[in-house]
């Protein structure tokens, strides 16, 4: 059962209807000043007028930007997978305690772990570290699950070792849940028994195609998505953030959803 530490604080990234969205701005710790986030306060400005549930970054950014980071929830990456210099699967260093994200007034940590030769037992040491912390200070726990560690060969990325993913991460403590989507998304979603929310994945060219994969994925039973360089590195970062409130929370349908994008 979740203490009540967790559960108060997970009151500030989940809404009364057990659903969030979540945008993910911590890009710039492993790609650097990427277009879209070269200015962090402006690009911020623009995502919170979208009304997203929870903001997903770094230290750095939770520390120098904390006034406008308290209109939302806030969630602190504690892990360092590899900057774009380091090609291939890699697994993830823990680099943050949880004491830090506490200081900082973070609503929950996340952190990247998963199976796979050469990454599941440091990304899994890393993952029962955190989840015991997590259990003594009373934060909420998300496991940013990747079969193969963290920017894996695509080919891992199937709905068997989805599941598997999900059911080790539910296994070892986790609250909740940040996984890639694929067709098939039930079975990922029955074979656990904590909530999932749906990573956003790489730029995409096609708008309709990716919220459609987000309306996909909720109508599949993620609770809702953590989305960056597709909310980010949109033209209308507040539109697009509305358009997944619309999915997620409203149950709009693709056609209502892409209405906010124009």
């Amino acid at each position: 059962m979740m203490n009540a530490g967790k559960y108060r604080r997970l009151q500030n990234v989940v809404r009364a209807d057990g659903k969030t969205t979540i945008v993910a701005f911590d890009h710039g710790a492993t790609s650097g000043p990427m277009p879209g986030i070269e200015k962090p306060g402006k690009t911020l400005d623009a995502i919170l007028e979208g009304g997203p549930d929870a903001i997903l970054t770094t230290i750095g950014v939770a520390d120098h930007f904390k006034e406008k980071l308290a209109r939302t929830g806030l969630i602190i990456r504690i892990d360092f997978p590899a900057t774009d210099l380091v090609p291939g699967p890699s697994d993830c260093q823990l680099l943050v305690e949880v004491e830090e994200a506490v200081r900082l007034g973070a609503d929950a940590v996340i952190l990247t772990a998963g199976p796979g030769q050469g990454v599941e037992r440091t990304t899994m040491a890393n993952f029962t570290h955190v989840g015991r912390k997590c259990d003594e200070y009373g934060m909420p726990f998300i496991a940013e699950m990747y079969p193969g560690g963290f920017n894996p060969d695509p080919a891992m990325i199937n709905i068997d070792n989805l599941k598997l993913s999900a059911r080790m991460a539910a296994e070892w403590g986790a609250d909740f849940l940040k996984m890639p989507y694929r067709p098939g998304y039930e079975e990922v979603v029955e074979g656990t028994y904590i909530p999932i929310v749906v990573l956003g994945g790489a730029k995409t060219n096609s708008e309709e195609e990716f919220v459609g994969s987000i309306k996909d994925a909720v109508d599949a039973g993620a609770v809702g998505c953590a989305i960056g360089r597709n909310i980010w590195g949109h033209k209308n970062p507040a539109g697009m953030v509305r358009a997944m409130n619309a999915i997620i929370h409203d149950g709009a349908d693709l056609a209502t959803a892409m209405g906010f994008l124009k």
